[in-house]
């Protein structure tokens, strides 16, 4: 396994780093033993260079609160979000808590939707 610094830019004076972790429910049944899985909450936390050391700051200098939780629309209130223009970031780095397990796949399937061309960290056939 390789570490995420390999694979971060080597200038990161310019990043957003984004952190998130969505918590869902299981409300479609598609048979006795399935179900799909809906998001209901994406909590999100955030830090630049200026900011990454330190434990808790609450405010960053550059883009304020550095925790946000959307609940309405979770998928897409994230990627609006993510897309918001911030003039001192040239690049935002999307982090999922469980992007193996099945936080990425919401993302996904909602950038193919909105025809988005996405850049993916793999490992062989896994998203990392």
């Amino acid at each position: 396994m390789r570490t995420l610094k390999d694979d971060l830019p080597s200038d990161r004076s310019n990043v957003l780093y984004v952190f998130y972790d969505f918590e869902t429910t299981q409300k479609t049944k598609y048979s006795e033993k399935a179900a799909l899985l809906v998001p209901d909450v994406v909590c999100v936390q955030q830090f630049c260079s200026q900011c990454e050391d330190e434990e808790d700051c609450g405010e960053c200098v550059r883009f304020g609160q550095r925790k946000h939780t959307f609940w309405d629309d979770p998928v897409g209130e994230l990627l609006l979000y993510l897309r918001q223009p911030r003039p001192w970031a040239n690049k935002n780095v999307a982090i999922a808590h469980k992007a193996k397990a099945f936080d990425l796949h919401f993302i996904l399937n909602k950038a193919i939707i909105l025809k988005w061309k996405s850049e993916l960290i793999m490992s062989e056939l896994k998203i990392m």
